[in-house]
């Protein structure tokens, strides 16, 4: 059987700011990385809103604003609570990255945003994988799985359907 499979991007693909695509594999919806740009901009969050919670999965592929800065946000204010995918290192310095942002934005500015705590809860929703670990979806993603691989500077999913 041949699945359909439909890629859209939230954030803008002319520049290499932020980094949110949605990538649907028949009815599944993965939600490719979550990021923002430097100034957090709200226009991107409105995008990002009309399709939370059709998300089933997010894959996280890289631990810098770019491709996570707007997860907590996500988690925190907008409900996400589909499983999250993300290797080790991208867990760990992600989370790093977040505490760190939040605390130059709070300590410069009134940040609102999200707070440590929604970095907390975001991260802790995170199912870290090891490289080559193949995990099979269930569920509406049943027969699909991913793996983490490694692409030299991070992490690269790997999906397969079976």
């Amino acid at each position: 059987m041949a699945s359909v499979i439909k890629f859209h991007a939230l954030s803008d693909v002319s520049d290499e700011t932020s980094h949110c695509y949605i990538l649907q594999v028949d009815e599944f919806r993965f939600l490719l990385d979550c990021g923002w740009d430097d100034k957090f901009n709200p226009l991107f969050i409105e995008e990002l809103k009309k399709h939370v919670h059709s998300i089933d999965a997010v894959l996280l592929s890289y631990p810098d604003n770019y491709h996570l800065g707007a997860l907590p946000y996500a988690v925190g204010k907008l409900g996400l609570s589909c499983p999250i995918y993300a290797t080790f290192p991208v867990y760990k310095m992600g989370q790093m990255f977040m505490y760190d942002i939040f605390q130059s934005r709070d300590n410069s500015d009134d940040f609102d945003l999200f707070t440590l705590d929604d970095i907390d809860v975001a991260f802790d929703k995170i199912i870290q994988l090891q490289y080559n670990q193949p995990i099979k979806l269930r569920g509406k993603g049943r027969g699909i799985h991913i793996s983490a691989l490694r692409a030299g500077h991070m992490a690269e999913v790997q999906f397969g359907r079976s």
